[in-house]
């Protein structure tokens, strides 16, 4: 004889049965399969559609039974039913970090979500070469640093140095490149008069630490800063990059483009010839823009 579910199974019941209602209802022709990716999708952990998610987070509170409850207090709220609290420890005298596992009803309609896509091509570092050697006709010179506070280069060395990221050579390995890195905790007045003095063409800027929204204090900062100290028109091409930026978010802070975690120096490279080295665009330097003016 089965014995009979408990509430909490019921309502798992319940859920599965109204995801795949809703599934046969909003499914696009050919995708009444559960079996098969569909518009509509719910979390998988143990069985598919179980909606079984893992959160982690941190209390301000000592490590105790009180604590504990405080978590799946929170997890209840979070929508997640029911919750198991699979890892606590404390972290310090006065807080706790938790790790929490249970099951949500969410759905997430994959035809709402956006995506930025790629506007260029990926080119290989002897085709970036020949389109600069053969539309700009100099080297083009990149300056890139870590601004503020900010002390963790291994973004920005990852790019810029020769040994590059992800199997990729660096910036510093193309010909036709002349880049300067300038390190950690760089002032932004010392980047702009750098990027003034090497009469850079793009400046490249990483930021890692965001706490407070440290990275678009920064990024602000920096965008003005350029603006103010040169005139309309001349301003290098300014490009950020951090795992917390969010790609489409350019131009709220003032930049011209944004690349977020995972982005390769073949990636960079082939923007900058996009951007700034294909006629087609009319961006071949500062002089040729302040030219085309005249």
């Amino acid at each position: 004889m089965t014995p009979p579910r408990t509430e909490a199974q019921e309502t798992r019941a319940r859920s599965r049965s109204h995801y795949a209602e809703r599934r046969m209802e909003d499914a696009l022709p050919g995708e009444l399969s559960l079996n098969e990716p569909g518009p509509l999708v719910r979390p998988y952990g143990d069985t598919t559609g179980d909606g079984m998610v893992q959160v982690s987070f941190t209390l301000p509170l000592p490590h105790d039974k009180r604590a504990e409850g405080a978590a799946l207090q929170l997890a209840a709220k979070m929508g997640m039913e029911p919750a198991l609290l699979v890892h606590a420890k404390a972290m310090g005298p006065h807080f706790t970090f938790f790790v929490v596992y249970g099951s949500v009803s969410h759905l997430v309609d994959v035809r709402e979500v956006e995506v930025m896509e790629r506007e260029f091509e990926l080119l290989s570092a002897r085709d970036t070469n020949a389109a600069i050697r053969k539309h700009l006709r100099r080297k083009l010179v990149v300056v890139g640093a870590c601004i503020g506070t900010d002390a963790h280069t291994v973004g920005i060395d990852a790019i810029l140095n020769i040994k590059g990221f992800a199997g990729e050579k660096g910036l510093e390995y193309y010909r036709e490149l002349t880049v300067h890195n300038l390190g950690a905790q760089v002032l932004i007045p010392d980047l702009v008069n750098t990027a003034r003095e090497l009469k850079a063409d793009a400046v490249l800027v990483s930021q890692v630490v965001t706490q407070k929204d440290a990275h678009i204090h920064n990024t602000t900062a920096m965008s003005a800063a350029f603006r103010e100290a040169f005139p309309a028109g001349e301003v290098p091409h300014l490009i950020v990059g951090g795992p917390r930026f969010e790609e489409g978010s350019a131009g709220a802070l003032g930049v011209d483009r944004i690349f977020g975690r995972g982005t390769t120096p073949g990636e960079v490279a082939s923007y900058l010839v996009h951007a700034l080295v294909d006629p087609a665009t009319r961006h071949q330097s500062p002089e040729t823009r302040k030219k085309g003016r005249a």
